[in-house]
């Protein structure tokens, strides 16, 4: 299977998941739609991208080939380690793309006003994460450069992305 129609099964997945389980919900952002952006090659035979839906914005990892490598049972966490830092994800699974797993970045979304903000933050997102993570000093000197007190660096993973995309606020 290709990256492309991994990456379609996942998107269709949750397109039929906003349509009927979440339709209606409060927790929608009516300006959002289902999107996957920015999805790559990660470690073994795995792809790592940023799902957007009405509800919430998601790391998500899948395998390119459909299978049981990525399960994980309902109370599990797996933490996988990219060059900003480590994340924590949870396991999911639907018909059409099969097992996945993702770390939840934004729930809900509001604060996003169309569809072209979540896309353009997704994509920093995803090049944030490919991005050393800067030391504990380098985040307290550049804290310090901005006027800030050096206890307001980012000490974990969205206070992280967040600075490194801008000062989004999550």
């Amino acid at each position: 299977m290709s990256v492309t129609e991994a990456v379609r099964q996942l998107a269709a997945a949750f397109e039929r998941i906003a349509a009927t389980r979440m339709a209606g919900l409060p927790m929608n952002n009516p300006a959002l739609r289902v999107a996957a952006v920015g999805f790559r090659p990660w470690q073994d035979g795995h792809l790592v991208g940023v799902l957007i839906t009405p509800w919430a914005i998601n790391l998500v990892l899948l395998g390119e080939q459909q299978g049981r490598a990525l399960h994980l049972a309902a109370d599990r966490r797996r933490t996988w380690d990219f060059p900003s830092g480590s994340y924590d994800f949870m396991g999911g699974e639907e018909a059409e793309c099969g097992v996945f797993q993702f770390c939840s970045l934004f729930s809900p979304v509001f604060e996003f006003a169309d569809q072209a903000g979540a896309e353009a933050t997704a994509g920093e997102i995803m090049t944030a994460l490919f991005v050393a993570a800067a030391s504990a000093t380098d985040q307290r000197e550049a804290a310090r450069l901005c006027g800030n007190s050096v206890l307001q660096a980012p000490t974990n993973r969205r206070g992280f992305l967040r600075g490194l995309v801008g000062g989004i606020k999550a």
